[in-house]
């Protein structure tokens, strides 16, 4: 099977290498020089010709990302989209192409977990999901580096927030509902951003996905008047710096109730975060080349099968990412560790 891989930074890196370690013919496109097992072509994404790919993911930053499936349109392809961008693949027309979208922790992950709970207790009262990926320990200064596209980051503190309020979707302001948690035995603050994307349409009563930070870090971005590039330079991500992925799921059904933790500090040289999405990307495609999951139409990730979204969990156990699930139901504890 022949998987074309778009982007390659500290994700998509990631994700084309456990893929070429699985066996895979594997060509990563990025437009920046890469080090990498499987073949690298020095060529943009919208303008390579993937016509010979069995399957393709979509793993370059957001502002791009919807570009690229756009251009990919009708081409019958197969499609594993990564990119996050801010327009969903669900707003395309109707073509050949099969699409999975947001397959990484949150969204990806998230998703699923959910899909799980609202499988198991139907319609739902109350969602909170709640992550970040951080430093280790807080600087003094931003307390923060982005594991993925800083710009990625900017937009998710700047594009309005949609929720769900009384059983309706609503919009608020990002980093709305600022609050102290406890994230693992470590004091810090979430607050609300854009993360729910295809979740708000699942029945449920009350849903908000908040973004983990050390506090005082997002304080000391609202009072900042750095331009966006002065950012991505105060938030690039040093891999020598001890780092951590924290996630929450709280779904609540009357008088059901599931929490899911995961959490991972990285191993191996590879950042959490490229860990926790990467190895849910890299489950999904696996189990797609496996298996005709979708025949048409364009998914989310709570549209995967029940056994699929347990395969994505072993697999993130089976490499050493924490994930825990304390529930009402003795179902959705099966295989917990």
């Amino acid at each position: 099977m022949r998987i074309h891989c778009l982007g390659g930074g500290l994700v998509g890196s990631f994700v084309t290498r456990k893929l070429v370690e699985a066996g895979y013919n594997v060509h990563l496109y990025d437009i920046v020089e890469r080090t990498t097992p499987a073949e690298f072509h020095l060529e943009s994404a919208l303008e390579a010709d993937h016509a010979s790919a069995d399957l393709i993911v979509n793993m370059v930053p957001g502002g791009v990302g919807h570009r690229v499936l756009a251009n990919l349109a009708d081409g019958g392809h197969r499609i594993v989209d990564l990119s996050f961008s801010e327009r969903t693949p669900d707003t395309l027309a109707a073509g050949s192409n099969v699409i999975l979208w947001d397959v990484g922790v949150a969204p990806g992950l998230s998703n699923m977990l959910v899909a799980l709970a609202h499988r198991e207790f139907g319609p739902l009262d109350n969602v909170s999901i709640k992550v970040g990926g951080n430093p280790a320990e807080p600087d003094g200064v931003w307390s923060y580096m982005a594991p993925f596209s800083p710009h990625d980051v900017i937009a998710e503190y700047t594009r309005p927030a949609r929720v769900v309020r009384a059983g309706n979707v609503t919009t608020v302001p990002a980093m709305s509902d600022l609050h102290v948690i406890d994230a693992g035995g470590r004091t810090m603050e979430a607050f609300l951003t854009d993360g729910l994307r295809s979740l708000i349409h699942l029945p449920a009563t009350t849903m908000g996905e908040y973004t983990v930070r050390w506090p005082g870090h997002i304080q000391r971005y609202q009072a900042s008047d750095a331009s966006p590039d002065a950012l991505v330079e105060a938030w690039r991500f040093d891999p020598e710096v001890p780092e951590f992925t924290w996630m929450e799921v709280v779904v609540e059904a009357g008088e059901q109730r599931a929490r899911w933790t995961v959490e991972d500090g990285g191993k191996g040289g590879d950042s959490s975060m490229a860990r926790t999405t990467g190895l849910v990307t890299f489950a999904c495609v696996k189990a797609w080349a496996s298996t005709d999951l979708f025949e048409d139409g364009v998914h989310p990730p709570e549209d995967l099968p029940t056994s699929t979204i347990h395969t994505v969990i072993n697999t993130l156990r089976h490499e050493g990412v924490k994930v825990r699930c304390e529930s009402t139901s003795p179902r959705l504890t099966i295989d917990d560790d």
